[in-house]
This record gives C-alpha cells, structure tokens and sequence, in this order.
C-alpha cells in the first residue's frame, strides 16, 4: 500500500486556499517528497505527516514554487534529531543551489547525498526505498526540469512448496524471503528457491512544468496514478499555456489518454484560476477518471494481485 497527499496544488505564488507544488509519499514507513513549493511545511504538519523519515526529495525544477520550501524544511528535518543521510533529486544546478541553502540552514546533522541530473532508470543504495525504480525524463520548460516516474516493485510471495523442494531449512525460510542471499556450512541459498512469480508492482508518475512534448506518454505509460501539471482550466488558454510552457487542462487529460494511465490527478493550477473544478469537463471529455487536485488530497494506491 502507498499513501500519498498532494500537500500544495498551486503553481506560481501561494494562495490563501492553495499551497505550492508538493507531493508526499509514504511507502513501508518511509518518506518521499516530489518538489518542495512554500506551505509545504504546512500541510505535513496538518497531515501529520512527520519530517524525520524523509529520506528522498525529488526536485523538477528550481523555479521558487517547486524548490524554495526545502530552506526551511531542511532545518526542521534537522531539528527533529535525524542523523541518516537524505537523498536530493535534481536538474542541473541542483547542487549550486543546495550550497546556498546550506549557508542559509547553517550545520546540518545529516549528510546530503545530492543526484544531479540523472538520465534514464536507477534505484538507490537505501535500506528501505532499495525496492523502488526511479526514472526521469527531461521537460520542456523555461529552465531545466525533470518529470520522474516512481515503480514500487512487489516482491513475490513466498511458495512452501518450492522451498521444501529446495530442501531449504525453515530457520532460512524468512531471510531468503526478504531478498538476501545466504550461506550455511558451504551450501548457498538464494531466494528464488523459496519465492514464487514476479508480482506487478504500482507506477506514480509526477509531470510539471511543461509543454506536452512527444517523449511522455511512453514516460508514463500505464502508470497507476499520473500526477500532472494543469495550469489553465480553459481551452482557449493555449497561447498562455504555449507562451509559458506550461499545459491546458485538456492537454494533460490527452497525455494520459495516450499514456493508458488508470487515474490522472490535476494540479499546479494557476493563480488566477479560482474554481479549477468549473473546467473539469475540459479534462473527463478526453479522459474520463480524471481528479481535480486540492491541497492535502489523500490517495491510496493497492497492489494488485
């Protein structure tokens, strides 16, 4: 299971009802952050979400709305007596601009494992987020930025049947299922000889701010939930949205039709745009289980069997 707020939906400037872009995910315990906009701090708290188990920021961008929440978070995370190393995600520039929110933060407890601009799919080095499939994808946008997609692997269930078949000792049975690889008196166990199918795992995909270019459908394609930017309600915003790079309702509504993604989730709405659910038909007449996003809007995503 995977739980996930929308803690800010608002691009540009905060707004007395909308914070700036953020997305929380809780995965096994842990946390994940996709952007870090101003109220961000805000909606954790009301959420309770908690700040010392946050352990990946993914940033899309360094424009003030998605990145300049992280000065302050970065010292809250630091007051909370977290000693592990926190993972940064990032365009490049992503670590010229860390230098200068450390200066601003002053010592940290913790140490700051930066990624700038990483290219295609990886997973981290992380006791606890190992099992998760990152990918990115270059936008087309003002300035450098980022679109990431998010595979939370399954591991397989365990089959009694194939380990007692492998004559492997009971004592291992939990160990191996884990995913570890164990020696006893010189004889190797692995895994497979106790796990049964790969099992499908759960895809999050998170697109803003761009125009609606040609590489991502295939980026997010058949991703359970696509988080995607929708900064004009109106259809007749396309110069605005084409002038700002920046996408229409409609636009990111035909993004998920062509990606064959099961839900989409607007956000990153514009501040002049008061009512985002009056445009909502602009997003269902071309792809119909789409959500009108709102700060602190909480999802939860199953695994399937």
């Amino acid at each position: 299971m995977i739980d996930l707020i929308l803690l800010g939906c608002g691009g540009n400037m905060p707004m007395p009802n909308r914070f700036l872009s953020s997305l929380f995910i809780n995965y096994r315990g842990r946390k994940i952050l996709i952007d870090c906009g101003e109220g961000t701090q805000i909606s954790m708290k009301m959420k309770n979400c908690g700040f010392k188990n946050i352990d990946l920021i993914c940033i899309t961008h360094l424009h003030g709305d998605h990145f300049n929440g992280l000065i302050g978070l970065l010292s809250t995370i630091a007051n909370s007596s977290r000693t592990e190393d926190l993972t940064i995600i990032g365009p490049l520039g992503i670590k010229k601009h860390l230098d200068a929110v450390k200066v601003l933060v002053g010592y940290l407890p913790y140490s700051l494992n930066v990624i700038e601009n990483p290219n295609g799919s990886f997973s981290l080095c992380h006791e606890y987020l190992n099992d998760i499939e990152i990918s990115t994808i270059k936008l087309e946008h003002s300035t450098e930025c980022l679109g990431y997609s998010l595979y939370f692997n399954r591991r397989p269930k365990f089959n009694k049947d194939k380990a007692v078949l492998n004559n492997v000792p009971t004592i291992l049975w939990q160990k191996l299922q884990s995913g570890k690889s164990i020696i006893v008196n010189e004889v190797e166990y692995k895994p497979e000889m106790v796990l049964g199918d790969d099992r499908k795992g759960v895809k999050v995909s998170f697109i803003t701010d761009t125009r609606p270019i040609f590489s991502i459908p295939e980026f997010i394609k058949d991703s359970d939930l696509l988080v995607c930017e929708a900064m004009y309600g109106d259809n007749l915003d396309i110069s605005k949205a084409i002038k700002n790079s920046h996408m229409t309702f409609k636009e990111a509504a035909n993004l998920a039709k062509l990606g064959n993604v099961n839900k989409l989730l607007l956000t990153h709405f514009s501040p002049s745009l008061e009512d985002p659910n009056s445009y909502i038909d602009n997003a269902t007449s071309v792809f119909k289980n789409t959500i009108i996003g709102y700060d602190r809007l909480e999802l939860i995503l199953n695994f399937k069997e």
